[in-house]
């Protein structure tokens, strides 16, 4: 479908969902996140995507949520706002596609949410990350208090919450808020060779290790472990597990069919 806000471009089993409102630094207004939420839908139904990139059109990837809609909001439009925003950065988080942030710039608010919403950060040299919000009276509300906890440790969450410092993206690296760092006109490129190794591998088993990953990270570790034993099992009744097995004993590529 034809959007507003987003641009999609498909390449074999590889998406580039591009957040295009450059004039408001790509801010996430209610429109825009009911499109990304859509154009997931549509990736996930389509049957041949395994990965996206999500980036941001010109100097921003996205520079936070759109301030205009907060300000008119009160505690219980707030409690709506926050709610839409939160299912959908649970369902990039847990749907079976591989969501790869390519930051580009300012990943401020929201757009660090989103960022950390996602299975892997790349930042560009130009990369400023953080979660500003108490600088205008407000707390995160996109999941920023919860995944930034889990990405970078309490007290480091605490800091940068309380204090509303920006991180840039050698320091975001540092504190494990991103994986990789690059030059900004190499950025795309290292995404999207990221994005093709992964689509090269067997599609069932990322799919079913990204869940227990997931899962183990929100559970005890003999639970989580339990899980594994679980998908371990599933992955080995796979026609792709009989496949990469023989493959490697014959020294040779796997062909797989996610089957």
């Amino acid at each position: 479908m034809a959007y507003n806000n987003i641009l999609v471009e498909k390449d074999g089993h590889l998406a580039i969902l591009t957040i295009n409102r450059p004039k408001a630094m790509n801010a996430l207004n209610n429109e825009t996140l009911t499109e990304i939420d859509k154009a997931y839908d549509e990736l996930m139904e389509d049957g041949q995507t395994r990965v996206v990139i999500i980036t941001g059109a010109e100097k921003a990837f996205v520079a936070g949520a759109d301030i205009k809609e907060l300000m008119e909001a009160d505690g219980e439009k707030a409690k709506v706002i926050s709610s839409k925003g939160n299912t959908l950065f649970r369902k990039i988080e847990s749907c079976d596609l591989v969501s790869i942030a390519a930051v580009n710039g300012f990943a401020l608010g929201g757009g660090c949410e989103l960022a950390m919403a996602c299975d892997i950060r790349i930042a560009s040299e130009k990369a400023k990350m953080g979660q500003p919000e108490v600088n205008l009276g407000l707390i995160p509300g996109y999941g920023g208090t919860q995944r930034l906890t889990r990405l970078v440790g309490k007290g480091k969450a605490k800091e940068l919450i309380f204090t509303a410092d920006m991180l840039d993206a050698r320091d975001a690296l540092k504190v494990g808020l991103v994986e990789h760092v690059t030059e900004p006109g190499e950025l795309m490129d290292e995404a999207k060779k990221m994005a093709k190794k992964i689509i090269s591998k067997g599609p069932i088993a990322v799919k079913l290790a990204k869940q227990a990953i997931n899962f183990g990270s929100e559970t005890s570790l003999p639970d989580g472990i339990a899980f594994e034993i679980e998908k371990f099992g599933q992955v080995c009744s796979t026609e792709d597990k009989n496949e990469g097995t023989k493959a490697f004993l014959e020294k040779r590529a796997p062909e797989f069919k996610a089957k």
